[in-house]
């Protein structure tokens, strides 16, 4: 069973719940500070950012979604397709906890959390409110086909990423298009592989206007 770090919401009440899958070789420690820096603005939200179920391959003090040794197209679809389960029922069991459901729900990734966040959140049984992608890429973009829902999706990424090209932003923006999602994208172009408070501020705003849409 998934588990990471909470924050509970500052109203007292959770009426959203933000869930944000970390990166490759990082862990729910690392990424809980989006939820300090939007709290203030979404005080009805409660959040959560889970540890992948792996220690990671190539740094063993993180965890990891499903392992990257080859780092291609198949790769990418059959790790998602793998931790899909996991991240269903531990979805299901937070919502359950709070007594939220999937409109209430914002899926936030960064990296592999992003590829993960995407696979996963088109296939639930309800849309999630927003689904929100820093610095990643879509797996399986000819398999969109196969997605039972259509939520929000806001992409961001740096120009200067290194690690994750920023041109699979677009390519991920277009399939996500042409399958019949709105989709957003934001290109910071002075940033690498990484989320500066430009890049939360799209998140957030992205987050807001799924949960007011609720």
């Amino acid at each position: 069973m998934l588990d990471g770090p909470r924050l509970a919401p500052l109203s007292g009440r959770a009426r959203q719940l933000v869930v944000i899958l970390h990166g490759y070789g990082a862990d729910g420690d690392d990424l809980i500070a989006l939820g300090e820096a939007w709290r203030q603005a979404l005080p009805d939200a409660a959040f959560v950012a889970p540890d992948g179920p792996e220690p990671c391959d190539h740094m063993p003090s993180g965890r990891q979604w499903f392992p990257l040794d080859l780092r291609n197209p198949r790769e990418y679809w059959l790790g998602c397709i793998g931790v899909r389960a996991a991240i269903d029922c531990f979805l299901d069991a937070e919502l359950r906890r709070l007594a939220l459901d999937d409109g209430a729900l914002g899926l936030v990734g960064f990296s592999q959390g992003t590829m993960t966040a995407l696979h996963v959140g088109l296939r639930r049984k309800n849309a999630p409110a927003a689904l929100v992608g820093y610095s990643g890429r879509l797996a399986g973009p000819d398999s969109l086909a196969e997605v039972t829902v259509r939520p929000p999706v806001t992409l961001i990424h740096g120009g200067l990423d290194d690690v994750i090209p920023a041109v699979d932003m677009g390519v991920a923006a277009t399939a996500l298009s042409s399958a019949g999602l709105a989709v957003e994208t934001h290109l910071i172009p002075d940033i690498g592989h990484e989320i500066d408070g430009r890049a939360l501020g799209f998140g957030l705003a992205a987050l807001s206007r799924g949960f007011q849409a609720d």
